[in-house]
């Protein structure tokens, strides 16, 4: 997250990507070719209380600053989007009128949402840092694992709208002095029970005597102190034994002795070898890949994969991931956020796991003065693409009063995707809901709505979230996919849809933790550009291998259950009935 350089872009390399950039978006219809407007309507949705986390006006230590993850999360199963928003404190303590506790809140189905925090069992205050879901005692109803500074909390879905606290009875606290990060759920012995991996950040040695504002500077400004200096975290792998108990098997998995500042953690499997695998986005420390050896084992290889340095050879500051496919190649590509001074990574796949950064070329450099958060690659205009979004927001609002040009809030930026390895930048033209400034950390997409396009939900520092509705204006088509597990888990954590549409051939993969410490809506989205069915659609699970389907319409949400093909379909949206 903080100070470590970074290679400038060359102007005229700079410049001329920009006019190329440019080009490609006015032959591709200017402003009016992107048709997504975004609004945010938290407000009107009953999403008002604040999200504390640090002092409003000052950082003066780093635990301060992170901030947190939300998610989409349908706990009920009743086919509306959910919404899980974390929450951080106060070293002065809160304000008396609140109380600054994790918050649910279930879908009215009507625009709007009713806080169902204490009767779900969900009212624990602390320093929440992340989030990943899964179902890992494969009962139906997916579970909710949240990281702290401190204790973790794994809760368990009663299936009935209420959660119980069973992180002792399944051993998954972790230690109270640790400060926990990014985690995802993963079946990484394919044995049909999700495992979980958590990451953290900074070493017990360090959390304990944080160092406060004024050992370091930014910008000529004195600033909170890390994480460079720090201990670094260590990470930790569960694994689940199938009665609702979880061993630590970091040492016979061979993790136990890595160490990095570690945030978001994502499930992928980078390599198409069946075996899921992690990357966890690391601050000022080299980002980590751990390939899955299929023997219990892994071994970071981020280094040799293109995964772990800039270009140039520089440890950067990775805060968000987004998996997905950009390049429409069928293949996973990576992104990953960094600090200010730095653009976003957008790593190719090439194909046999190795992995090229393209950001430079593909004009991603409108933005450097911002720190970047949350993100994620979806197509918000259904052609067939995906775009790039992500929140920004600075750790340091002290800056802004010496230095301007660093502002402590930003706009949300999305950068549409051309089609040619080329992104335009249409932040300005798509409404208040993303040029609104605010300091935001995660962010998840879904549908919260049911009306056939992404939405957006955005936490931000110390003021109510954001629901960012994005409304598109075209009659592009699309295809919603929820995947149900039978012999692979429940939640079809690893799972991959691949739809072909014409000259597209787009992948996407079921994750557990996306954005930045974020949770993701796990019904799958395809845009199809003006196709009214996709040509066909393969499903690869995590335990069986393949199924084909052929002849689905667009404009549908479709279940697909392993081994039994398409079980149920809903339509909504525009076109629905």
């Amino acid at each position: 997250m903080w100070p470590w350089g970074v290679a400038a872009l060359p102007s005229a390399l700079g410049q001329r990507i920009e006019g190329e950039a440019e080009r490609e978006f006015t032959r591709g219809g200017g402003t009016s070719g992107y048709r997504a407007r975004f609004v945010d309507v938290a407000q009107e949705a009953g999403l008002t209380r604040t999200i504390y986390y640090g002092e409003a006006d000052t950082s003066d230590y780093i635990s301060e600053a992170n901030g947190c993850g939300v998610a989409f999360y349908d706990y009920d199963n009743d086919g509306w989007l959910d919404i899980l928003l974390l929450n951080g404190s106060r070293r002065s303590g809160i304000p008396d009128h609140d109380i600054a506790t994790n918050r649910l809140y279930r879908n009215n189905r009507n625009g709007t949402f009713t806080d169902v925090t204490r009767e779900a069992g969900l009212t624990k205050t602390g320093w929440a840092n992340g989030v990943c879901i899964g179902d890992y005692d494969n009962d139906g109803f997916d579970d909710l694992f949240i990281t702290y500074r401190g204790k973790n909390v794994l809760y368990r879905n009663n299936g009935d709208g209420t959660f119980s606290d069973v992180t002792d009875e399944a051993g998954v606290g972790g230690e109270q002095r640790s400060w926990s990060t990014g985690c995802t759920f993963i079946d990484y012995d394919r044995d049909g029970h999700l495992d979980l991996f958590v990451a953290n950040y900074i070493g017990a040695e360090s959390l304990e005597n944080l160092p406060p504002k004024g050992r370091t500077t930014w910008k000529g400004v004195p600033v909170a102190y890390g994480p460079q200096g720090l201990v670094k975290g260590s990470h930790i792998l569960y694994r689940n034994n199938g009665d609702g108990t979880f061993t630590d098997v970091s040492e016979d998995a061979q993790i136990g002795d890595l160490q990095g500042y570690g945030l978001t953690a994502m499930n992928t499997d980078y390599n198409d070898d069946g075996w899921h695998d992690i990357y966890l986005a690391c601050d000022s420390s080299p980002s980590i890949l751990l390939r899955n050896n299929r023997d219990g084992t892994f071994s970071d290889i981020a280094a040799e994969r293109g995964l772990a340095y800039s270009p140039d050879g520089v440890a950067q500051a990775g805060m968000g991931l987004a998996i997905g496919d950009y390049s429409s190649d069928g293949k996973l590509d990576i992104v990953k956020t960094h600090f200010a001074d730095d653009i976003p990574g957008l790593y190719r796949n090439d194909g046999d796991g190795y992995f090229s950064d393209e950001s430079s070329m593909a004009g991603l450099q409108a933005s450097v003065r911002h720190l970047e958060w949350g993100a994620g690659l979806v197509d918000f205009d259904n052609d067939g693409r995906a775009d790039l979004f992500y929140v920004a927001g600075s750790v340091y609002p002290e800056v802004e009063a010496v230095n301007p040009d660093y502002p402590y809030r930003g706009p949300r930026f999305l950068f549409r995707n051309l089609g040619n390895g080329l992104f335009a930048n249409v932040t300005e033209q798509c409404g208040p809901g993303l040029t609104a400034p605010h300091s935001s950390r995660g962010c998840a997409f879904g549908d919260f709505d049911n009306d056939g396009d992404m939405d957006v939900l955005v936490m931000n520092m110390n003021e109510p979230p954001s629901l960012i509705r994005c409304d598109v204006g075209s009659a592009n088509h699309w295809l919603k996919v929820k995947l149900v597990g039978t012999a692979s888990n429940r939640t079809a954590i690893g799972a991959r849809v691949y739809v072909r549409s014409g000259r597209l051939l787009q992948v996407q993969e079921v994750h557990s933790q996306d954005s930045y410490l974020s949770v993701n809506d796990f019904r799958l989205h395809f845009g199809l550009g003006r196709a009214t069915q996709v040509d066909s659609l393969r499903v690869e699970w995590p335990n069986t291998g393949s199924e084909t389907l052929s002849g689905v319409g667009s404009d549908q949400l479709i279940y697909v259950k392993e081994g039994a093909g398409i079980v149920r379909t809903e339509r909504f949206g525009k076109s629905a009935p």
